[in-house]
């Protein structure tokens, strides 16, 4: 059997092509990976942005929450100052203003 030059050198063209084409093709996997775990730290990253801020927001809320507790005390403190200024009469009117405005809110 006899093998021409032409054969030899068209079957090592095949072989180093289809070489190449799995190389391509693992180049592609490899970008599409890539690609895909960029992805994804993004999406962990904003997520992380997102619950640093409602943790940010929640601390916000609990301060102002204690705030407003300290002001509501130092409003009932003042009403109830304001009620020993007035006659016992006087007292229960205003008695009964605070708890119907504090019914209201």
């Amino acid at each position: 059997m006899c093998i021409s030059s032409q054969n030899i050198y068209v079957s090592m063209h095949n072989k180093q092509s289809k070489k190449c084409r799995i190389q391509l093709h693992q180049l592609t996997r490899r970008k599409i990976k890539c690609e895909e775990n960029i992805g994804k730290d993004m999406i962990i990253l904003k997520n992380l942005k997102l619950y640093i801020e409602n943790i940010t927001i929640l601390e916000e809320n609990e301060k102002l929450r204690k705030k407003a507790t300290l002001l509501h005390k130092e409003n009932l403190q003042l009403m109830s100052e304001i009620q020993k200024q007035f006659s016992p009469s006087d007292r229960l009117s205003a008695t009964l203003n605070l708890l119907l405005h504090e019914k209201e809110n």
